[in-house]
């Protein structure tokens, strides 16, 4: 199912697209890019690289329930043409270990993961891996770190704070959105905000923007009591077990009954919250660690910004890997004029 909201025109996606590359600096002249090809705001993370003077780009892509493999196709192509740069993308829908050795930069992109010790191997030794996210947001199964320190690949995560990136002043709008899907005005509403991580101050910033009545706190035994609210927006960091419990669940229907869990990022046990018939949003679980809203839910904005602050991230450390490998060489033919 494509993304057919007006605001996402392939004429202002690509000039959005432009924008973000000229923020960004991005250069990626003379590489080949390995990264995803999907649908709706997604469509621009292999064109962005194209733009940015990728001599290659190696679009993967599969069939969703967001859309079909010729969607996918269709929707890159309309937008490689419109920026003129059809000629640099080469789709695919399986990860050979011919296109993984292609590649100098390879995106944690959907259709991508997961990076495993196989794919590691298959890498140029100056290859570079840009999660497309911040490193502290790391999730283990996306990617195997132990693989890339042995064989000396780059990871690097992006700075979504960063001013030519920004990305994290869109977590508040998203958080408006997520409970506006779910029938909470948000202006004048009475939130809990449940966050123990970087995005606290953003989310609460949106949501008081938007006319809301805030608390903030880092888990549930800290919030008030003696206070009725709205929703409980849990933006808690993943851990290897649920950040809601059915201790929490006891507790919510005890104290604040009627208030909707928002689900933004973190998992819960919704089977303990639904036997205390506690609503829950979205409808949709989220998979384990993944967000229960995603940036293109507030428009294609956020999503250009990150993937081209996360192509960017990944430039930097694919340049500052091709140094090394110039000094090593360098070294070892001193060695061999000294020694030789």
């Amino acid at each position: 199912m494509s993304d057919r909201r007006p605001g996402l025109n392939s004429y202002r996606l690509v000039t959005l697209m432009r924008q973000a590359i000229e923020r960004c600096d991005l250069q990626l002249h003379n590489t080949t890019v390995l990264t995803e090809a999907a649908t709706g705001a997604y469509a621009v993370t292999p064109v962005i690289a194209a733009m940015a003077g990728a001599k290659k780009v190696i679009a993967l892509t599969q069939n969703s329930r967001y859309g079909t493999i010729e969607d996918v196709i269709v929707q890159t192509q309309q937008l490689a043409q419109i920026a003129g740069v059809e000629g640099q993308i080469e789709f695919a829908t399986s990860k050979t270990a011919n296109l993984v050795a292609q590649a100098d930069i390879i995106t944690n992109s959907g259709h991508v993961r997961p990076l495993d010790a196989e794919t590691i191997a298959q890498m140029q030794p100056t290859a570079a891996i840009g999660l497309m996210y911040e490193a502290w947001e790391f999730r283990t199964e996306d990617l195997d770190l132990a693989a890339c320190q042995q064989r000396g690949i780059a990871v690097a995560g992006v700075n979504e704070r960063h001013p030519s990136v920004d990305v994290f002043s869109f977590l508040g709008i998203m958080a408006v959105k997520l409970l506006l899907n779910a029938g909470i005005s948000v202006y004048t509403s009475k939130i809990l905000l449940l966050c123990d991580n970087p995005f606290s101050l953003f989310i609460e910033r949106g949501l008081v923007n938007a006319g809301a009545d805030v608390n903030t706190v880092t888990t549930l035994a800290a919030a008030p009591t003696d206070k009725q609210f709205d929703a409980i927006v849990v933006a808690l960091q993943p851990q290897n077990k649920p950040v809601l419990s059915a201790q929490d669940a006891q507790a919510i229907a005890k104290y604040w009954q009627g208030a909707v869990v928002a689900q933004y990022w973190g998992d819960i046990e919704r089977s303990a919250l639904a036997s205390y018939h506690i609503p829950v949003c979205p409808e949709i679980e989220p998979k384990p660690g993944h967000m229960g809203i995603l940036p293109s839910a507030v428009g294609a904005e956020p999503i250009i910004r990150l993937q081209t602050g996360g192509l960017k991230a990944a430039e930097v450390i694919w340049r500052q890997s091709l140094l090394q490998c110039d000094r090593e060489f360098v070294q070892l033919l001193s060695q061999e004029l000294v020694y030789g």
